[in-house]
């Protein structure tokens, strides 16, 4: 246990929703393996867990490092992140008609460029407001190229095949430059051109439809969602799912709406968890990332520097956001999306690149108790002749 270190109160919840996720992954996998052929619910398990057990190493790995060295590392990363998404973009792996993912060699497994991209910019954002001077950041002109501009490319490069983590990634990096003290009129600014960029990028679509085909599928999700049309199939059977839960649900493998649920054991895990386990078990889940929250609130608060408060703020952001949109899809909030549920969902790249952030949060909380060790170590005990010596003074 010694090697355990930093909060040990996020180590618990990170742990405990892993474990939580095998039986509703393992439940909501049956139908996906039949379609796929193999019908073999076992090996989609097996694999969601070799995901967790390589996460856990990458959140493990993470906090063991002085979270100061993820600061310049970003800007080594960045570069390739952004290189990564240009080739995805242009020769990635394609499923739903979008093309996400690159192929890991030897491994045969996917991974998608753009949650690595999130944690990378995140990062970066951090530390760049950490050492820009206060002039510097109050001039829209001379903060354009630290900081906007990296997160317009990486927006504009995932933008085409994935709205919605565009959307995430633009909004969490909003919120962090807000808290890292830029200034409200350049905020304005420059998400009002981010939405100017929206529409021109679907105004050229519509003028040369073969530089992307997900605007009509999101004009369709939006649809479905402002309407109650055929179209809102998914949604339809995410509410089936949640209304059978009732207060206990059905029981662990016993969900009936995971048979007609696409993605049910990732978009739509919600829903099953609630159809199996209730409304009991949807409570849980909410009170467990709610716990999240204040764990990285305070982690934050107590840091010891400001790229320290920054990074765990980002990247804490990122995780939760991401499960708040997923959650209002499920419960239908939002359109449909194609968000996971950080750490419960089946799906490598997420797993992943969420467990490296709880890492480095990890790695903050631990340098903060290192912080308080050290000066309890090196302070002076209070003697009676200190006492004295004080007193005269």
């Amino acid at each position: 246990m010694s090697n355990i270190q930093g909060d040990r109160a996020l180590w618990v919840l990170t742990v405990v929703l892993a474990l939580f996720s095998l039986m509703p992954v393992f439940s909501a996998s049956s139908n996906i393996a039949f379609l796929h052929g193999s019908g073999n619910t076992f090996s989609m398990l097996a694999k969601h867990m070799i995901h967790l057990c390589l996460g856990l190493i990458l959140l493990f790995g993470a906090h063991k490092l002085n979270y100061k060295v993820f600061g310049p590392l970003s800007m080594i990363l960045l570069p390739i992140a952004i290189i990564l998404l240009a080739y995805t973009l242009i020769d990635g792996h394609s499923a739903a008609n979008a093309n996400r993912w690159i192929k890991i060699p030897l491994l045969g497994w996917t991974f998608q460029t753009s949650a690595f991209a999130s944690v990378v910019l995140l990062i970066y954002l951090a530390r760049s407001l950490s050492k820009i001077s206060r002039e510097k950041l109050h001039s829209f002109k001379q903060s354009f190229l630290p900081l906007l501009a990296p997160i317009l490319i990486v927006c504009a490069l995932i933008l085409p095949a994935n709205f919605s983590t565009a959307a995430i990634i633009f909004v969490t990096s909003m919120l962090l430059l807000f808290v890292g003290g830029y200034p409200l009129k350049n905020l304005g600014i420059i998400s009002l051109s981010g939405i100017a960029g929206l529409g021109l990028f679907i105004l050229l679509v519509m003028a040369f439809p073969n530089i992307s085909n997900r605007v009509d599928t999101w004009k369709s999700r939006i649809a479905a969602f402002t309407e109650d049309g055929e179209e809102s199939y998914q949604v339809h059977k995410a509410k089936m799912a949640i209304a059978q839960g009732n207060v206990f649900g059905k029981g662990p493998g016993k969900s009936v709406q995971k048979n007609f649920l696409p993605q049910s054991n990732s978009d739509f895990i919600f829903a099953i968890i609630v159809e199996e386990y209730g409304s009991f078990g949807g409570f849980f889940v909410l009170f467990a990332y709610f716990l999240i929250v204040i764990r990285i609130l305070a982690i934050s608060n107590n840091a010891p520097s400001l790229f320290g408060k920054l990074v765990v703020l980002g990247t804490g952001l990122g995780i939760m956001i991401q499960a708040f949109v997923n959650l209002g899809v499920a419960v239908n909030i939002f359109p449909v999306t194609g968000q996971t549920l950080p750490l419960i969902s089946a799906g490598g790249s997420s797993i992943w690149m969420n467990c490296v952030a709880i890492g480095i949060i990890l790695s903050v909380s631990k340098a903060k108790d290192e912080s308080v060790q050290e000066n309890d170590e090196t302070s002076e005990p209070i003697t009676e002749e200190t006492t004295n010596t004080l007193s005269h003074a």
